[in-house]
């Protein structure tokens, strides 16, 4: 599983939900939808309508992937920081039962209270 404490890794930007899509389509459920998908540098996290689903790419190659998929039921608590001018970053932080904290940093280009807004829509 991800270490979701180490924020450094999730540096993440936000591109085409597609993108998102064909990474996970197979872990789908039928009624499941691609909302959107935050990449980093190899890693992404993909919201979709259920579940967050972390992809980590781990080796050289690259072959050997790790999803984790994290539902939005599970979240007991969630906070949404916004960028500032010192520190150019947003991040969220969710707090899911039998799981702990995780920690996702985005870019200062990710609208952070549109990704606030999707946890409120899907936790309460």
């Amino acid at each position: 599983m991800i270490d979701f404490q180490n924020g450094s890794v999730f540096k993440l930007n936000q591109v085409d939900a597609s993108v998102g899509q064909q990474s996970v389509a197979p872990l789908l459920l039928q009624d499941e939808t691609v909302a959107a998908t935050f990449k980093g540098s190899r890693d992404m996290v993909v919201f979709t309508s259920k579940r967050i689903i972390a992809v980590n790419i781990q080796g050289i190659t690259g072959k050997k992937v790790d999803y984790s998929s994290l539902p939005y039921a599970r979240v007991q608590a969630f906070s949404v920081e916004t960028a500032g001018a010192m520190d150019r970053d947003s991040e969220l932080e969710l707090w899911f039962s039998g799981l702990g904290k995780v920690k996702l940093e985005f870019g200062g280009s990710v609208d952070i209270k549109w990704v606030g807004q999707w946890i409120a829509f899907h936790c309460l």
